[in-house]
């Protein structure tokens, strides 16, 4: 909501300043989000005369002029084409800033010559978008006076965020009142007096709705105006709603435009030679169109509340108006709409329609439905002030709803949820101003709700009332108690693993990709499928039917609309809910990647391989180890879902049920039926299995590291060819707990060499002493152990 200071004081009457009306507006609950104060911002530029301008000895287009500023005489180079020898303008001086350009003027050379300031446009100066020449001012201006001052911009706007619960305050003289109640100035009477009417309105107006609740349109209150006269408005209207960022139009639209934001009262002016017979408020026809006012044509259904005469729809009833109906500078006759709209309905039409009206963010808030009557008359008094015209007796159709409440507030809930001991007297007062009539009953306070503030249902909006004008300032800080201060965490074990599983996969490279929970029944079918119970029954989208069963079908489609867009290499990963029935147990958190394309772009010095099984499986133990699993004691084995290539996949486990992760290469088949080229490898780990720590410390041990040489010996084994190499590696590893501190494979040989149905795996074994030097002797005994480990595991011998 946006007004100006003078015009905050038509209706309230204060001496304070700017800033201390800001800080009375935001302590009361209308929180102050900007000043705009252009006597501070364009306090440097004054009325300056050109006494030469001539052309610019080295550019067509510029001239060169000498300019009295009052104080002296300067030499500006301008680029205006209205820049004229004997004009008057607006001149910034150097030093001085140019908010429409964020410029801050200094001496300088255009062209080879000198300038020295500047004179400005509209836009230069912030004001409008008017950019065709440097602004003009009258010829009886005062050369050197404040130009703020002559133009009338010395009038700072406010701007105030306002809450649901104030639509009084959609308007100036809401606004006015809050401050009055708190004490901050004298709040001035309305001009409601009721004018005579001449003669009987040609034009009636009728409720009809039918088996409808609520009404759309619960009172509808009209006025006649012939022998108007339309034109555009005085220099003090247009002044305002410029002011507000408001284009005016003419007379009588820039009037209910006046209306809507002084008294937070939309209204509309029709254009009465353009009706037909009587005006009604009716629910649309299916499929009637209207054109608005916004010169977009809509197509509305039986839900949206339509103004209509005898043949068609004339308006949104509550958000806009009509074009065919609307008024022009040819208008003579005028009829005034003035109604109460069911605030429900506007909001869903406003939102289907997708349109965005002062009038209907008003209506779908609540406007005071006790001022049907006072605003007919207020915008009849505006229209024959500066239109002219004579008035018909007013007409009316509903009595709109029973607005009347009464509150109790018990006098003990302000101290109980407000924490301040108002005085009582202080509380009647305050209800009093706030026009709540109260009435003391006792231990409580009875209240009648005025027509304004509909949004009073209970005592606790009383208790905020009374608080907000009393002052929150005067709640006493209370400080916290010195023991016991330290929050528990607001994240468990688990829920940090998400965050660390992110930022783990990030850290690899990969970017994060957020798809959604649904997905199409046949990619479900792809990996494992999905029961009944979650296919939904209307789906946002006909290919979004399911939930998904795993994440990785969405990162797979992505994947492939990523390579259909030229982007080949491609790392995506997904931390979220997959799905598997209906009940919590079926809904686990897993953490999903795949990559696709090549490891490095091309080089000179050689191109990147293409991602495989083994880049997925580091990724899969590398979130492991990340998230705080066993990523060192997992046995890996084949057995990946169906969705992996049977030979290039495996699963990571804990015993034999303990499934911790999956990993592999996409099988083509699945990449064939999602259309999305290959090969992609991917991994899920299924968080919610990783054993949570058994120590409640999250300190990170201290770093081991030995001031000790390690030592490392080469082994090379003959062995059955469906021996993994996982069961190499445990056997060398649990030889030696102590000693041992890596082992690697790095040859894995099947030939001519070995024996049919054989194979040798050669691997480096590193052992690590920490308080002492091995001696030959017992790095012997080690490799002695691992051999023997190892034969006893595999059944395999020590190549030769």
């Amino acid at each position: 909501m946006k007004f100006t200071v003078s015009w905050l004081k038509e209706h309230l009457d204060y001496d304070a300043s700017l800033e201390e009306l800001s800080d009375k507006l935001t302590s009361i609950g209308l929180e102050v989000e900007d000043i705009l104060d252009h006597s501070k911002t364009l306090d440097a530029f004054r009325v300056a005369h050109v006494i030469e301008a001539v052309p610019h000895p080295d550019a067509d287009r510029l001239r060169v002029c000498k300019v009295d500023t009052g104080n002296e005489v300067v030499q500006v180079v301008c680029g205006a084409p209205n820049a004229r020898t004997g004009m008057k303008g607006v001149f910034a001086p150097s030093g001085s800033y140019v908010p429409g350009t964020d410029l801050l003027l200094k001496p300088t050379k255009i062209r080879g010559v000198e300038s020295n300031g500047m004179l400005v446009s509209e836009r230069e100066m912030g004001i409008s978008d008017e950019h065709d020449g440097i602004i003009e001012m009258p010829e009886d201006a005062e050369i050197g006076a404040s130009f703020v001052h002559l133009a009338g911009l010395d009038d700072p706007m406010i701007e105030i965020a306002i809450t649901p619960n104030h639509q009084d305050a959609l308007g100036v003289y809401g606004i006015a009142r809050d401050l009055a109640a708190s004490g901050f100035g004298t709040l001035k009477p309305l001009n409601t007096t009721a004018i005579a009417g001449t003669f009987e309105s040609p034009i009636s107006v009728h409720l009809n709705f039918t088996d409808v609740d609520p009404l759309p349109c619960s009172k509808f209150a009209g006025r006649y105006i012939r022998g108007v006269k339309n034109g555009p408005s005085p220099k003090w209207l247009q002044k305002k709603l410029i002011a507000i960022g408001l284009r005016p139009i003419s007379a009588l639209v820039d009037i209910t435009n006046l209306v809507t934001f002084d008294l937070a009262r939309p209204l509309h002016v029709f254009d009465a030679d353009k009706v037909n017979g009587d005006i009604q408020a009716r629910l649309a026809r299916d499929g009637e169109t209207l054109l608005a006012l916004d010169g977009e044509e809509y197509k509305l259904d039986s839900d949206a509340c339509v103004i209509a005469d005898d043949t068609h729809a004339l308006g949104l009833g509550g958000i806009m108006g009509g074009e065919l109906s609307g008024c022009s500078e040819e208008t003579v006759n005028v009829f005034i709409e003035t109604a109460l709209f069911d605030p429900v309905r506007i909001a869903t039409t406003g939102r289907k329609l997708g349109i965005e009206s002062d009038a209907r963010y008003r209506f779908e808030r609540g406007v005071d439905p006790a001022f049907v009557e006072p605003a007919v008359e207020i915008a009849t008094r505006l229209i024959l002030d500066l239109c002219g015209g004579d008035p018909s007796e007013v007409v009316i159709a509903g009595e709109g709803p029973d607005w009347h409440k009464t509150v109790e507030l018990r006098k003990s809930r302000v101290k109980d949820l407000g924490g301040i001991d108002v005085p009582v007297a202080e509380m009647m007062t305050i209800l009093n101003k706030l026009g709540f009539a109260p009435e003391e009953m006792g231990e409580a306070i009875r209240t009648n709700v005025p027509s304004w503030r509909m949004d009073i249902d209970g005592e606790a909006d009383l208790v905020e009332e009374v608080l907000r004008i009393y002052g929150y300032d005067n709640i006493e800080p209370v400080p916290l108690p010195l023991e016991n201060v330290v929050a528990k965490p607001a994240v468990n074990a688990k829920q940090r693993r998400v965050r660390i599983a992110k930022r783990a996969l990030a850290d690899r490279g990969m970017m994060e990709a957020v798809t959604w929970s649904f997905l199409p029944r046949a990619h479900a079918d792809l990996f494992g499928g999905v029961p009944d119970e979650i296919v939904l029954v209307n789906p946002i989208s006909a290919d979004l039917d399911a939930m998904r069963p795993s994440l990785l079908p969405n990162l797979i489609a992505a994947a492939g609309r990523n390579h259909a867009r030229g982007f080949a290499d491609i790392s995506l990963f997904e931390v979220g809910s997959e799905y598997h029935s209906d009940q919590p147990e079926g809904q686990v958190m897993v953490a999903g990647g795949i990559r696709g394309g090549q490891t490095s772009s091309r080089h000179w010095a050689g191109g990147g391989r293409k991602f495989d099984a083994y880049d997925a499986k580091a990724d899969a133990l590398a979130l492991l180890e990340a998230v705080g699993g066993p990523a060192n004691s997992v046995q890996v084995v084949a057995g990946a879902p169906d969705w992996y290539h049977p030979g290039r996949s495996g699963v990571m486990q804990l015993g034999p049920k303990n499934r911790l992760a999956a990993f592999g290469e996409i099988h083509p088949r699945v990449l064939e039926a999602m259309k999305v080229k290959g090969p992609i490898v991917g991994f899920e780990i299924y968080l919610d299995n990783i054993p949570l720590p058994k120590s409640k410390e999250t300190a990170r041990p201290p770093l081991a590291v030995s001031d000790y040489q390690s030592v490392e010996r080469d082994f090379a084994f003959e062995v059955d060819v469906d021996i993994t190499a996982d069961t190499i590696i445990r056997a060398a590893r649990g030889s030696d707990k102590k000693l041992i501190a890596d082992v690697s494979i790095f040859d894995i040989y099947q030939g001519e060499k070995i024996t049919a149905g054989k194979k040798s795996v050669a691997f480096s074994v590193r052992l690590q002493p920490t308080d002492r030097t091995l001696t030959e002797e017992e790095i012997d005994a080690v490799a002695a152990k691992v051999i023997g480990s190892i034969e006893k595991a595999t059944g395999g011998s020590l190549r030769q």
